[in-house]
């Protein structure tokens, strides 16, 4: 089975997703309850942009930002 390592950082969440073919960063997001807006993603230690693709074992780092007023 291939798979994405995920990790929910200020959450403590770590777990595995499926990969499926043309996946990308913000399909990981959505998997593990984000969007684009919430939250920030880092592919293998580099900051990602929402369409860019992400492969079989990629290690996907999701970064809630937080604001407030």
């Amino acid at each position: 089975m291939a798979v994405i390592r995920v990790r929910v950082l200020a959450r403590g969440i770590e777990k595995e997703i499926e990969w499926r073919k043309g996946m990308k960063v913000k399909d990981v997001l959505r998997e593990v309850g984000f969007n684009t807006e919430s939250a920030i993603a880092k592919v293998n230690g580099r900051v990602a942009i929402e369409d860019e693709e992400v492969k079989d074992g990629d290690y996907v780092e999701v970064i809630p930002v937080v604001s407030g007023g």
